[in-house]
């Protein structure tokens, strides 16, 4: 059902008033979206075919789109309680805006689902039009129905002129004489006997799919930035003399040195010179990326990593490491707790057994002291205690680190003896270590010896790492709706059938825009042929 014209000939399928100018936007052929009785299947395509529908997908997308921009998104920040910070900054309205998740729109799952049904839009609306309007193109009938010729837009019916006055005209000869005239025009030519069909710029037909390719391919990449490991855009503190993993990738990515330089007040304006500010000039981190081939992100196990690429990252100047990059992004004056070389002391005996290193950032599991064996039975990065007196930790970062030793060798019970020890002296006092430990603190102790045995880094970089393997998708899709656009704008499909019947021409012209330039075409060519037409008498109205 939905087809109106002949496929063949061209006739019309149904009883209107015989002059209205006839549907030529897919020469008439149907579509399944016309079904007479649809399924429920055929409701479903019915409704994601429909222009209207993706319009309205469009225009709802957009409004999404923009509701993500009345406050800024949660990951444009850093290290921030974004209920908190949404509350105190824009108030009733913020914490509003966050409770409804619109502070991270963009990663949503109603928003993909926008985008996931336009894509289907665009699908099912090109499938539902070009395999029709190819099925029609690529069968074209040379003669067509008298009624086709004359119920088209762009028409002409009269005598055909004889070449010579005194001669008699042929139609077949004269048929010849036209095609010559339109190849000249760059017309394709087709003729059979006394009928013809001439056709040019059939490609930009198809201008309109090939943008819908392109959107297609650009709306799938986008929605692949949401699965893990195809995008990421994250900002991450690297302590000077540290190697920290970067998440869900296999690279490490070590601060061998921060440098920071600040304007002396005589290079900055006075406006700053009153207020007794510092300013950074310079800040540049050091950087190595390290690529992980064992024991990545495995607990207790120190991961085997291979060396990269080396870079001095600046602003503006990231690293850069397959599809990877690093870009400087803030620092922070803050010192950070490394590592420390202990020591197991036995304060009977007075002996000391070491030296051992402890890392605050994946710790060993097992310790060798002497003849004394350390098992790290939990870890707390930023200990604390709650409101039910059991020990937890408040981030993962080493603020406050805590560790947990089972101690066994020689005159301890065959189970050993738990220790808890903090590195830093601060917290040992805070948490009063040596009443935690009890007995077992009487008997030994874990000492630092100097402060060369402490490794502290003074400054956290903050870089912001990207990574984006859709973005290349992005840009191909890009540049093929560019294309299609192009196609669809600069070109015009032209066909221009006609057929003598005796010594009476009849004519019809079709194209998909531009209809102007198709008048004076015909009416030149008509000329050509000896037979004057005013170009604005050629239209239909």
């Amino acid at each position: 059902m939905g087809t109106v014209l002949c496929e063949s000939c061209g006739k019309p399928l149904y009883d209107d008033d015989g002059t209205a100018p006839l549907e030529m936007r897919y020469d008439g052929v149907a579509r399944r979206s016309q079904k007479a009785n649809p399924t429920w299947i055929d409701k479903i395509w019915n409704f994601f075919s429909s222009v209207k529908v993706a319009v309205y997908l469009i225009i709802i997308t957009l409004c999404g789109a923009a509701l993500g921009t009345i406050y800024p998104q949660e990951n444009t920040f850093l290290n921030i309680d974004p209920e908190t910070y949404y509350r105190e900054t824009y108030g009733l309205s913020g914490f509003i805006y966050y409770k409804l998740g619109l502070s991270h729109t963009y990663e949503s799952w109603w928003f993909i689902g926008l985008l996931v049904m336009i894509g289907t839009s665009l699908v099912v609306c090109s499938l539902d039009r070009v395999l029709p309007l190819y099925r029609a193109l690529s069968k074209q009938q040379i003669r067509k129905h008298l009624n086709f010729l004359e119920r088209q837009k762009v028409t002409y019916s009269g005598p055909i002129a004889a070449p010579e006055p005194a001669r008699a005209p042929d139609a077949q000869e004269w048929v010849e004489r036209m095609a010559s005239h339109l190849r000249k025009k760059r017309y394709r030519v087709y003729t059979d006997g006394t009928a013809l069909l001439a056709e040019k710029n059939r490609f930009s037909r198809w201008g309109p799919y090939i943008n819908h390719i392109g959107l297609i391919i650009f709306l799938l990449a986008v929605v692949l930035r949401s699965l893990p490991g195809w995008h990421m855009d994250k900002h991450i503190g690297f302590p000077e003399g540290e190697i920290k993993p970067i998440p869900d990738t296999p690279y490490y990515l070590k601060n061998e040195k921060f440098t920071v330089e600040f304007y002396k007040p005589e290079e900055m304006s006075e406006q700053f010179r009153k207020k007794n500010e510092t300013v950074p000039k310079l800040f540049e981190t050091k950087a190595v990326l390290y690529e992980c081939t064992a024991n990545c992100g495995e607990p207790g196990k120190e991961p085997v990593l291979k060396e990269a690429a080396r870079h001095d990252i600046l602003v503006n100047h990231p690293l850069e490491y397959k599809g990877l990059m690093a870009y400087q992004f803030d620092y922070e004056m803050k010192p950070v707790l490394l590592s420390v070389k202990a020591m197991l002391k036995n304060k009977l005996t007075g002996k000391a057994y070491g030296p051992f290193l402890i890392k605050m950032r994946n710790p060993q599991t097992v310790y060798e002291a002497g003849p004394y064996r350390l098992q790290l039975k939990d870890y707390y990065p930023d200990f604390d205690i709650n409101e039910q007196g059991q020990p937890v930790t408040k981030s993962s970062e080493p603020n406050a680190p805590a560790f947990i030793f089972l101690i066994t060798g020689p005159d301890l019970p065959q189970q050993g003896e738990t220790y808890m020890y903090f590195p830093r002296q601060i917290d040992k006092q805070r948490f009063r270590q040596d009443d935690i430990n009890g007995a077992t603190g009487s008997r030994f102790d874990i000492t630092v010896g100097s402060m060369n045995d402490v490794e502290v880094s003074n400054y956290i970089s903050y870089l912001n790492i990207r990574v984006d393997r859709a973005l290349p998708f992005i840009w191909t899709g890009a540049a093929i709706s560019m294309l299609g656009l192009i196609l669809g704008f600069y070109w015009q499909h032209r066909r221009i059938w006609l057929r003598i019947d005796g010594d009476r021409l009849t004519l019809g012209a079709h194209t998909n825009k531009n209809w102007f330039g198709l008048r004076r075409e015909v009416a030149a060519a008509l000329e050509k042929m000896g037979m004057k037409v005013d170009p604005k008498s050629l239209e239909k109205r």
